[in-house]
């Protein structure tokens, strides 16, 4: 059933619409899950600086006592040596420590007797070594024997055992939510990816199936009794106007589907950048930990988010070039004709030197045989509609032999000319002969990079000069293109002016 242009319009629109609010879901919930993984980042690393200034208080602690009692029983300086080093650190590590736990008043009343035991036991260690050098070793040792200092240093291991258990606790539930946010995150831009790619394939198929309609009705004009001049000039204005508006839509839709892409592009690249500094922590974790929640986040850090950012960014580099080849023949559409008079002749020589050389190298040639060489059309249309008929020539040849590539031009009724286009090449199968100018489709083995929009703006282009392209082909034994133009395009722009 054909498409009608207020159908088109709000399909367009609810396309649109449908485009939009998919895009203000994935940007919000895209900057909230953000929010959230630079959140649980940064618990994780203040949970992680705090168990490390806890392990080296308490080692420095710990190496002080060490240092006091080797001191005491030997009454060697060496054994000084880790004191006196590790009574320059205390202090330090304690402020180090403060500093973390400062946003937490839970933490205040601990943190003030841990300071106060520090402070205690550091005068405790002190007495006993002045005592020591004195002479007064028994004096010290009595110190000891007190177990003052050991009640201090059992109590400041309290705390730091349990700020250790704290730290450790938080770590896990950190990496656990980084990559809950990770994996919700990974979710909404694949959704978000697809319901995209449905809008811009949707508005594709619209854009494809008006325009096959669109054809249709110019075939019919074409077909028409040729003594009705009036109804051909009306019918062919009707084309034109619907032509510039399904161009105008086709413009539209894409211009404004590559806003939402290229956000997708810059949010990937960011949550790509996130993913770093986790991937970077999980280096510094050892190999042999047997945390499953730690195995777990090691490998959503190493292989699941790279393979999720992997898909997103194959899938967004294929919506951009199919919204570029969209763009193309919107533009091409768009560009006004500017009729000179040319030798064809000429132009398709020059346009076969771009590829003579990759036909030379196996032995082929390239033949150009026009009868007639002068006629009045539009450079830059010809030149790439022929550019790419010879360029596919090159890409779809049969390796098997050597390519022959013949151009052939002569008259044709109506004052128009004929361009056949031959080759040698693998050929097109049957079924494939009117798919091949169809939009996205392609046939045939595909050996080749490509969109699939090549033929497709290639007809659109020499209908524009008011022509056809048709085909003619066999598997394994070669192609031709036959391209139709009229001999003074200025005909064709004028009738379509009025």
């Amino acid at each position: 059933m054909p498409i009608s242009s207020n159908f088109f319009v709000r399909s367009t629109a609810a396309l649109l619409v449908v485009g939009l609010l998919a895009l203000l879901g994935i940007l919000g919930t895209t900057l909230w899950l953000v929010e959230q993984t630079q959140h649980y980042f940064d618990e994780v690393v203040e949970a992680r600086e705090a168990r490390t200034a806890t392990v080296d208080l308490r080692a420095a602690l710990q190496d002080a006592e060490t240092g006091q009692r080797g001191f005491i029983l030997t009454l060697d300086e060496r054994y000084l040596e880790p004191y006196n080093a590790a009574r320059e650190r205390v202090l330090p590590l304690y402020e180090v420590l403060s500093r973390v736990l400062a946003p937490y008043p839970q933490a205040a009343e601990p943190m003030q007797r841990l300071e106060q035991a520090i402070t205690l036991k550091l005068e405790e260690i002190d007495e006993t070594i002045a005592l020591a050098r004195g002479g007064q070793v028994a004096d010290a040792v009595a110190v000891i024997h007190t177990d003052e200092g050991k009640a201090l240093m059992d109590e400041a291991r309290v705390f730091f055992d349990a700020l250790i258990r704290a730290a450790d606790q938080r770590l896990i539930e950190g990496v656990e939510d980084q990559r809950g946010s990770a994996i919700a995150l990974r979710w909404i831009t694949i959704i978000g990816a697809i319901i995209i790619v449905l809008v811009v394939g949707g508005s594709a198929l619209t854009v494809v199936q008006y325009t096959r309609d669109l054809m249709a009705a110019r075939r019919e004009v074409e077909a028409a009794n040729s003594g009705l001049e009036a109804r051909v000039a009306e019918r062919t204005a009707d084309l034109g106007r619907a032509n510039e508006e399904i161009q105008r839509f086709a413009y539209i839709v894409t211009h404004d589907l590559r806003a939402p892409l290229v956000n997708i592009m810059g949010f990937t690249s960011e949550l790509e950048q996130s993913v770093v500094p986790i991937q970077r922590y999980m280096e510094t974790r050892p190999e042999d930990d047997e945390d499953p929640a730690l195995a777990e986040a090691r490998l959503a850090a190493r292989e699941d988010l790279p393979e999720a950012i992997g898909f997103i960014r194959s899938s967004t580099r294929k919506m951009d070039g199919l919204i570029n080849a969209i763009l193309k023949i919107s533009r091409e559409g768009r560009r006004p004709l500017r009729p000179e008079r040319l030798d064809i002749a000429a132009l398709l020589e020059g346009t076969a030197s771009a590829i003579h050389h990759q036909v030379s190298e196996n032995g082929g040639d390239i033949e150009i045989d026009i009868a007639n060489p002068k006629l009045t059309s539009d450079r830059m249309s010809l030149e790439q509609v022929f550019g790419n008929l010879l360029d596919n020539a090159v890409k779809y040849r049969d390796k098997s032999r050597p390519l022959k590539i013949r151009v052939v031009g002569r008259d044709a009724p109506g004052n128009r000319i004929f361009i056949d286009v031959e080759d040698n090449g693998r050929g097109i199968a049957p079924q494939d002969h009117e798919r091949v100018f169809e939009l996205f489709r392609r046939s045939g083995e595909q050996s080749q990079a490509g969109e699939g929009i090549g033929l497709a703006h290639v007809r659109t282009l020499v209908r524009n000069l008011g022509g056809d392209i048709t085909l003619t082909s066999e598997l394994g034994v070669g192609t031709t293109f036959r391209v139709s133009l009229p001999r003074d395009l200025r005909a064709i722009v004028g009738s379509s002016a009025k």
